[in-house]
């Protein structure tokens, strides 16, 4: 894939995710893809995927704004730079009550492309700044 290809790819994944297409934003994605989560586990697949965007948007409403996309030259890794606006809407396990608190966060993302698809997804934010701002 070229480096243009790739930035669009990622740029359709964001796209899709900030219209909460679900279906459009899984459809950019590899069948196996891994899914690295934020000071969390890895999971494997679509399914997968699926099941983590349920519980998310249960709790969280959020879009990506400032979005800043670099390749590697043969466009089969990409990495992105953005902000999370957010508000946080039902309490999620383990964490601090939810009453709508809004957040915004600086995020990144790693990607690796394969054959068209996203293969991989590795989500880095500073955990410690979104509970400060959630429990003020």
């Amino acid at each position: 894939m070229s480096r243009d290809a790739t930035k669009a790819l990622i740029k359709d994944y964001y796209t899709a995710f900030n219209a909460g297409d679900v279906e459009g934003f899984l459809e950019l994605l590899d069948e196996n893809v891994l899914h690295d989560i934020n000071q969390g586990a890895r999971e494997k697949g679509k399914k997968a995927f699926a099941a983590f965007l349920e519980r998310m948007n249960r709790s969280y409403e959020e879009q990506i704004v400032d979005l800043m996309i670099l390749t590697n030259d043969d466009g089969s890794r990409a990495a992105c730079e953005f902000t999370v606006l957010g508000k946080y809407l039902k309490t999620d396990e383990g964490l601090p009550k939810a009453s709508g608190q809004p957040y915004r966060l600086a995020a990144g993302a790693f990607f690796v492309v394969r054959d068209g698809k996203i293969a991989r997804i590795s989500n880095y934010y500073n955990l410690e700044d979104w509970l400060k701002q959630v429990k003020a």
